[in-house]
């Protein structure tokens, strides 16, 4: 049953034909944005809706099979309270592999990857500096003596990196900023090990990598914001100018 409310009613309308799925999408994401819908309402039958709107039923199971691989929706099978779809909120993880896929795939000038990475990753790395817990700290002093560990490969090294970075954005507590830097992030991952087997000189680059893995980490330990803040910029800095994939 959805949630007791004063909201207006949602208002339906026909529709345009051209591209009629993505115009019911529309549709869909305005009754959202308006506030007449929200988690755990349910969107009328499929024949309803789809005479309310003047499309065929087709444009409106497309429409909603699109909407459900978001995680927007969920389509119950059969009769009763758990039957016909139903608006659901979006996870973090399908949030987050939605925006390391549009990363991935929109070819933005690396420029400009770093740049937001830069200003995501010093927010998230001043709030961890404020909010980390004792199970924060140990996770990523795990994180930094793996990356310092002589015999790790370069495949192990790219994972807890990653992780670092993850690691610290979770440590935040900031539910949107932890899920872009994990987006971003995440996109860069293939290339960064691509880079890293590309890089002639891989023993002075990791040791220039861990070096600045631990001053992050030590400022996060010392709770000094704008320390950390400036450590990730100059490591997210210094791997974007001596990895290969940069030139």
């Amino acid at each position: 049953m959805a949630p007791d409310r004063e909201t207006p009613d949602p208002a339906w309308r026909p529709v345009e034909r051209a591209r009629a799925y993505e115009l019911v999408i529309a549709q869909v994401e305005e009754q959202i944005t308006s506030g007449s819908l929200g988690v755990g309402d349910r969107l009328p039958p499929e024949r309803d809706l789809a005479a309310m709107l003047g499309v065929s039923r087709a444009a409106v199971r497309e429409a909603m099979r699109a909407l459900e691989a978001f995680g927007v929706v969920r389509a119950g099978a059969g009769v009763g309270r758990d039957s016909g779809t139903i608006l659901t909120s979006m996870s973090s993880e399908a949030l987050t592999q939605f925006l390391r896929l549009h990363v991935a795939l929109a070819h933005f000038p690396m420029d400009d990857v770093i740049e937001a990475r830069v200003m995501l990753e010093r927010w998230s790395v001043s709030l961890a500096a404020r909010h980390a817990t004792d199970e924060h700290l140990a996770e990523l002093l795990r994180l930094v003596e793996a990356m310092e560990d002589p015999a790790i490969t370069r495949e192990a090294f790219n994972d807890c990196d990653t992780g670092f970075h993850l690691a610290i954005a979770e440590a935040g507590g900031n539910r949107l900023v932890a899920d872009m830097t994990s987006a971003i992030r995440g996109s860069m991952e293939g290339p960064i090990l691509r880079s890293f087997h590309a890089t002639p000189e891989w023993p002075v680059l990791v040791h220039d990598l861990r070096t600045g893995h631990r001053d992050v980490y030590d400022a996060i330990l010392a709770r000094d914001p704008d320390a950390a803040a400036t450590a990730m910029e100059d490591h997210v800095r210094f791997a974007y100018d001596a990895l290969s994939w940069s030139r």
